[in-house]
């Protein structure tokens, strides 16, 4: 894997969302940017093809294309059936092909698409000055185009405490803004494959905070996203060429492609395995990608058919009291809010909550009625509860437990801290992508949990300080070097003693201590951890 520098700071990691830098050599930008022209077979990006910094939004990068496009839409060394059918499908006119499709490279050449058994795909070049900004490198979070993009990243951060993939890196907040960068991608059309590194080992523990639905993760290092990339450029070139206008003119192009990669996998024959957990992993292996399935699934899809992208939003649920439920200033159990993928982190000492969930914003691009399914894909199904309140499934009451380590279905030989649901509607011909809704759960916590008076379940014990045996993620849970134990009258909570190495301390249940209510700024520990400390005024 190539490595992505530490830049230090643990909410600045990469300076790749927006041009900030070279203003002299950026001052030849124009108000009003030029395209860029395809020639060659590439689409070489440059300062006057951007505004003039400082940036205010992404800008959208025009690219235009000669009419003529490569006769052939697959290369040499291509003899799979799925190619073999893409080929025929293409000769008589039914297959878009993929003149119109950019392919970025995003490792410095680390990992590159084989281009020559995809002729029509047009490959994106940047500046000297934009690469100097790491415009053209790591996760891709900084320009949008107004054509399709897949892309690949083999790189990771590869070293020190805060050591993770690039999906994690961006999840986690270490990016800001990632979560809505990885949303607006999805809805402009770009699908990037970015590996898994050591994220979701087998033996190991799934790291990863979220499922979404906006890019691949391959299972492995360097070279696992190739597969996956190949998969990506044959759906595209296999979508009808009407179908894939319309895809592209209402934003829904990558969702169609994520339910076309998923549904046609080996291991999801049937529409029953579709709508369960094996079709949607938070990592993809190589086996199962079967290229002619896929071929025939996209090009199946007719404009009038078209399958909608999931909208979510939460319309209920608890908020965690910071210095009560919750400590260290800035954090919140909202990780992120985007409309297909929704996650949370549980950091209250509640045993269980309830979350009202809706997609009724969702809306079929051709007017048709639609149903949902909420599948539930991992964790204790004996601790979650999925309740539709109405008939089409377009909303639902979601209730949780409290719940330790659970082992993957279909990945036995990797554990999860992780509750996932998937949303997906169905316009009575084809199912929608997946969207998600995620709970990150805090396992290298100790909690005890014992009946109160009317039987509900009431933390006595929470060792917050991590144990030793147990990965946890220290930008999702800073080090919280203390014990709290609780104390109650009847069912109301009255206070807690707090244990630490520097004696003991009593809280009432409002959270102050000696008279006062204490501060918890985030601060680098001694092993270089963010870590929460406590200042009492």
């Amino acid at each position: 894997m190539h490595s992505i520098k530490f830049f230090g700071g643990l909410r600045r990691v990469l300076s790749i969302a927006l041009i900030t830098a070279a203003p002299a050599a950026m001052a030849q930008s124009q108000d009003s940017p030029q395209p860029v022209e395809v020639n060659g077979g590439s689409a070489y990006v440059a300062p006057i093809h951007l505004p003039p910094p400082p940036l205010s939004e992404r800008p959208v990068v025009q690219i235009n294309f000669p009419d003529a496009a490569p006769t052939a839409v697959l290369g040499p060394e291509t003899p799979l059936p799925g190619h073999q059918l893409l080929r025929e499908l293409y000769a008589r006119g039914e297959a878009a092909g993929n003149w119109g499709d950019l392919y970025e490279n995003r490792d410095r050449k680390h990992s590159p698409l084989n281009m020559a058994r995809h002729p029509q795909l047009t490959t994106l070049l940047y500046h000297p000055i934009l690469r100097d900004q790491n415009i053209d490198y790591g996760p891709a979070l900084g320009l949008l185009f107004n054509a399709p993009v897949i892309g690949n990243s083999s790189t990771a951060l590869t070293a020190g405490p805060f050591a993770r993939s690039l999906p994690r890196m961006v999840l986690t907040g270490m990016q800001a803004g990632g979560a809505q960068a990885l949303y607006q991608n999805y809805v402009n059309g770009q699908i990037h494959v970015y590996p898994s590194y050591q994220d979701h080992e087998p033996g190991g523990k799934d790291m990863f905070p979220a499922n979404t639905p906006y890019y691949i993760i391959s299972q492995g290092a360097s070279g696992s996203d190739q597969p996956h990339l190949e998969a990506l450029a044959m759906i595209l070139a296999a979508f009808r060429p009407d179908t894939k206008a319309k895809l592209i003119e209402t934003g829904l192009l990558a969702s169609t492609v994520q339910m076309v990669f998923r549904r046609s996998r080996d291991q999801v024959g049937e529409r029953g395995a579709y709508l369960a957990a094996v079709a949607h992993p938070t990592v993809f292996p190589p086996e199962g990608i079967n290229l002619e399935r896929m071929v025939a699934l996209a090009n199946s899809i007719k404009p009038e058919n078209i399958p909608p992208m999931v909208h979510l939003t939460v319309l209920e649920e608890p908020e965690a009291t910071p210095g009560i439920d919750m400590f260290g200033d800035g954090l919140t159990e909202r990780l992120f809010d985007t409309p297909s993928a929704i996650a949370r982190v549980w950091r209250s000492p509640r045993f269980s909550r309830e979350m009202v969930v809706s997609a009724r914003d969702t809306v079929d691009p051709n007017g048709l009625p639609l149903t949902f399914n909420w599948v539930f894909l991992r964790g204790d199904d004996d601790q979650v509860d999925i309740e539709l309140l109405d008939e089409a499934g377009s909303s639902a009451r979601i209730s949780m437990g409290w719940q330790e380590a659970n082992v993957i279905a279909g990945s036995p030989d990797v554990v999860s801290t992780r509750v996932d649901i998937a949303v997906i509607a169905n316009n009575g011909v084809y199912d929608s992508a997946p969207a998600f809704i995620s709970m990150q759960f805090a396992d290298h916590e100790i909690r005890y949990y014992e009946p109160g008076p009317d039987g509900a379940m009431q933390i006595t014990r929470l060792t917050r300080a991590p144990h030793p045996d147990v990965p946890f993620d220290p930008v999702l849970f800073p080090r919280t070097d203390w014990i709290d134990e609780y104390t109650y009258e009847g069912t109301e909570l009255t206070g807690w003693e707090r244990l630490t190495d520097y004696g003991n301390q009593t809280f009432n249940a409002q959270g102050e201590t000696a008279g006062a209510m204490p501060k918890y700024p985030v601060v680098e520990g001694v092993d270089g951890l963010p870590t929460v400390a406590q200042q009492t005024q």
